[in-house]
């Protein structure tokens, strides 16, 4: 006995991994962010083409949006990353004492 087709769309719907996907992205691993990006956008553009059940484009534009400030996020925080591994590069760490007498005369001063 079979049962029949639940959905008359030819593809099922990915806005909710989508949607894991970039609050997944967003609160630990960045680079989960540009995945759910990429998903969502695939899914808006299936159901403008009418391949994928349209009650999920406000999932599927959530996710879009939420993989959005990730991505965001994530190039500031590589940006971040750049600029003070250059500006270490111009620390004068010679000039830099680090004994442990010197730092007990300047706490206590």
């Amino acid at each position: 006995m079979s049962f029949p087709e639940t959905t008359p769309y030819p593809e099922s719907s990915q806005a909710s991994t989508a949607l894991v996907l970039s609050i997944v992205g967003l609160v630990c691993c960045q680079v989960l962010g540009i995945v759910a990006w990429v998903m969502a956008h695939n899914e808006l553009q299936a159901i403008k083409a009418g391949k994928r059940n349209p009650a999920n484009e406000g999932t599927a534009s959530a996710a879009r949006i939420i993989g959005i400030i990730g991505t965001v996020l994530f190039g500031l925080g590589v940006l971040a990353l750049i600029f003070f591994g250059i500006s270490m590069a111009f620390v004068p760490w010679s000039e830099i004492r680090f004994d442990e007498e010197f730092w007990r005369q300047e706490m206590f001063r």
